[in-house]
């Protein structure tokens, strides 16, 4: 498929901004892919769709606070680094983003806080917009690793026109959010509460978790019309003999296995056997999914409304498939449900 079969007109009042006032409280647009049939529903009202012995996945990554602002030394000039992940623990080093990159070389010192208290020297520069700073800091390393965060923002994505309010800290975060490592937020699981994952506790319905910690690549802009030639970045991963053994059972047992995310779908689809089922993973996957694709473990799968041109969107519409998905969006368009990681969702299913 070429680049251009995934845009749509997205008025851009309809990209939210803001995330509803309760987790499981956003709309649902449920499409039965089969069937192409459309229901509109409420998020807590998923449960209907599952039975005992069926399986949610999540993806269990926990987002950091990425985005710096600092001065360069010298001239004063205002830098915003955003942190990527960290290199090496004991020498502080880390891979990141600087903007404007033309004004950063080798050599130079970043300053950050309003006392400059934590000072930065770039030693590398890896990309045209990617450096590696060496932190200059003497104290231990969860002391440091602390007062980094303190200075740092909630990474929300660039369509989203506002700057983070404190509260983003806690609602652009998973609530069962465990290994640090994201820039991105594994959106589709924003909407569960720990209200809604009690019902599911009861019902049986069983919860699962993987580590994916999803980057900047996500949002890259993909400059090929032939998605054949698009290389995803690698994103680090870990799936665990736990999961194995409860994804493989369900599967076996034809249970639903319902993916949380994109980022949880891509997790999956790259530890998959030639017997259909997943292993245990510790690694890195740069997998891109695109129609068409053929899913051998999920039959299930819950996901945000994603903008134009986005990877994201065309792994959903690999799953739900292109036609289905795509008047999915134009319903959603129609009906005013909100885009983007704080808007509302959508469940795929048989």
């Amino acid at each position: 498929m070429k680049l251009s079969e995934f845009n749509y007109k997205l008025p851009e009042g309809l990209i939210a901004s803001e995330p509803v006032p309760v987790r499981d409280e956003s709309r649902l647009l449920v499409l039965h892919r089969k069937t192409g049939e459309i229901e509109h529903r409420i998020f807590k009202e998923i449960l209907d769709y599952f039975d005992s012995g069926d399986v949610f996945v999540f993806n269990d990554t926990k987002v950091f606070p990425a985005r710096l602002f600092g001065n360069k030394e010298k001239t004063g000039a205002k830098i915003e680094v955003f942190l990527l992940r960290e290199l090496n623990e004991e020498h502080k080093l880390w891979d990141v983003l600087v903007e404007p990159a033309r004004k950063i070389r080798i050599g130079n010192k970043l300053y950050f806080g309003l006392d400059d208290s934590m000072v930065a020297e770039v030693i590398d520069n890896t990309t045209s917009r990617g450096r590696t700073l060496r932190f200059l800091y003497d104290g231990p390393h969860d002391e440091f690793k602390a007062n980094l965060y303190a200075l740092g923002e909630t990474p929300l994505p660039d369509y989203i026109k506002r700057s983070p309010v404190p509260e983003d800290a806690e609602r652009y975060q998973c609530i069962y959010a465990k290994n640090e490592g994201a820039v991105v937020a594994p959106a589709a699981g924003l909407h569960f509460s720990r209200e809604l994952m009690k019902r599911m506790e009861i019902k049986g319905v069983d919860s699962g978790f993987l580590t994916l910690h999803s980057g900047l690549g996500n949002y890259r802009e993909i400059d090929v019309e032939d998605l054949t030639k698009h290389r995803m970045d690698s994103e680090q991963m870990e799936v665990g003999e736990e999961l194995v053994q409860l994804v493989n059972t369900a599967k076996d047992r034809e249970h639903r296995v319902c993916s949380i995310g994109t980022s949880t779908l891509r997790a999956i689809e790259s530890t998959v056997g030639m017997n259909g089922h997943i292993k245990p993973y510790s690694g890195w996957t740069n997998k891109f999914i695109f129609p068409p694709y053929d899913f051998t473990v999920c039959n299930a799968l819950v996901s945000n409304f994603h903008l134009p041109y986005s990877v994201m969107l065309m792994m959903v519409a690999a799953f739900g498939g292109y036609e289905e998905v795509m008047h999915a969006y134009e319903v959603a368009v129609e009906e005013k449900y909100r885009f983007g990681a704080y808007g509302d969702a959508m469940l795929i299913i048989d």
